[in-house]
């Protein structure tokens, strides 16, 4: 007997893999020039360094 999976199938499942991969590079080039990846979590902007801190970007842009 054939087992369903209750997940949706997506029409275009290479672009999550595509993205996760990217993002994964980012980190890298960032770690590689020390600087700093941007990203929304929960909502808000955040700035993401290559040690692992996590500090909300602030809606002028400034620190």
């Amino acid at each position: 007997m054939l087992e369903q999976s209750n997940e949706p199938k997506r029409k275009y499942e290479w672009l999550s893999k595509w993205a996760k991969m990217t993002g994964e590079r980012a980190r890298i080039d960032a770690k590689a020039n020390n600087t700093y990846i941007v990203y929304e979590r929960d909502g808000k902007l955040v700035k993401e360094f290559p040690d692992g801190d996590i500090v909300p970007l602030n809606s002028d842009g400034e620190d």
